[in-house]
């Protein structure tokens, strides 16, 4: 029938009891697949994870600027690393950047967010990772 039809007899689900045939143009069948494949491939969103890098003698502005960052990540729906970087003798006050580390925990608390890690030594840094809910 699909020889004189000028068609092709293409499996569609060769798993199902009895296995589906169909008889089409094989190449717009293809090509209708691709098409769907891409337009599922558009509408899915990857995370990433977007890095926040700060020193503990952080400014008040510069503060209250990555707070908004942060909710602007998270609203994208991306997670979020803070970083709060020490260099030279600042590793012996590592417990100022810990109590930072506590601070943003503390401002973000109404977001709708996810301590994926807690603060921790890194290194010479202190990191925390965030993600959506």
């Amino acid at each position: 029938m699909a020889y004189d039809a000028d068609l092709d007899l293409v499996l569609i689900n060769p798993n199902q009891e009895p296995p589906v045939a169909k008889i089409l143009n094989y190449g717009k069948y293809k090509y209708e697949q691709e098409k769907r494949a891409k337009e599922a491939k558009k509408k899915q969103h990857t995370v990433d994870i977007k890095e926040i890098k700060i020193r503990y003698k952080i400014d008040t502005h510069d503060y209250q600027v990555r707070i908004k960052s942060i909710e602007k990540f998270i609203s994208q729906g991306n997670k979020v690393k803070i970083v709060i970087m020490l260099r030279g003798r600042e590793m012996q006050h590592s417990n100022l950047a810990f109590d930072l580390a506590n601070r943003f925990l503390a401002d973000i608390e109404n977001m709708p967010v996810l301590v994926e890690k807690k603060p921790m030594l890194e290194g010479r840094n202190v990191t925390l990772y965030l993600s959506p809910q």
